[in-house]
C-alpha cells in the first residue's frame, strides 16, 4: 500500500519526492537498526561506534492518537527517527491488546511525505523491537499517556 501526502498542499521543487526517495532512506534506517538490534540481543549495553546503542537511535517514541492529523482515523505509535526537512519514522498500527497488526516506514520533507508498509525481512526486524517494547508495556504505557487528555 503506498501513500502520497501533500504537506499544505505544495509540492516539493528542490529535490526529488519522497516517494523516489524512499526506498534508499528505508534501506539505510533498516541497515541500521539491523546491526543495532543484532549487537543489543548480545549485549544491551553494546554500542555501535558510528550509532551508539539501539537505545540511543532515533528521537523519541510515543503515541500519535487518532484524527491527530487530518485523514488520520487510526492512531500509531510513532518511532521518530529524525526531524525536519527531510524527517522520517516507523509507524505501529496497534490492536486494542497492543498487539501490532501493521508498519509503515514514512520519509518526510516540506510539503512532501511518502508512507508504505513493511513487509518480509524488514517487518520481521520492525516486530521483534515491537515486541521488545511490548514486554516492557511501553506501548500501553504511551498510549495511555497520550488519550488521558483526550
Amino acid at each position: 500500500m503506498s501513500k502520497t501526502k501533500s504537506r499544505a498542499g505544495k509540492p516539493a521543487s528542490r529535490e526529488a519526492s519522497c516517494a523516489t526517495r524512499w526506498q534508499k532512506h528505508k534501506t539505510g534506517r533498516i541497515s541500521d537498526l539491523r546491526k543495532l538490534w543484532n549487537l543489543y540481543m548480545k549485549d544491551t549495553e553494546a554500542s555501535d561506534p558510528d550509532l551508539g546503542t539501539l537505545n540511543e537511535y532515533g528521537l523519541s517514541l510515543d503515541y500519535v492518537a487518532p484524527e491527530t492529523f487530518k485523514d488520520q482515523p487510526e492512531g500509531y505509535l510513532r518511532y521518530q527517527i529524525s526531524f525536519g526537512g527531510p524527517s522520517d519514522e516507523f509507524r505501529f498500527y496497534m490492536n486494542p491488546d497492543f498487539t501490532c497488526h501493521r508498519i509503515e516506514y514514512w520519509f518526510l520533507d516540506w510539503f512532501d511525505g511518502h508512507g508504505r508498509e513493511l513487509h518480509d525481512s524488514d517487518e520481521s526486524l520492525m516486530m521483534e523491537i515491537f515486541e521488545d517494547w511490548r514486554s516492557c508495556e511501553t506501548p500501553e504505557h504511551l498510549y495511555h499517556k497520550a488519550m488521558e487528555g483526550i
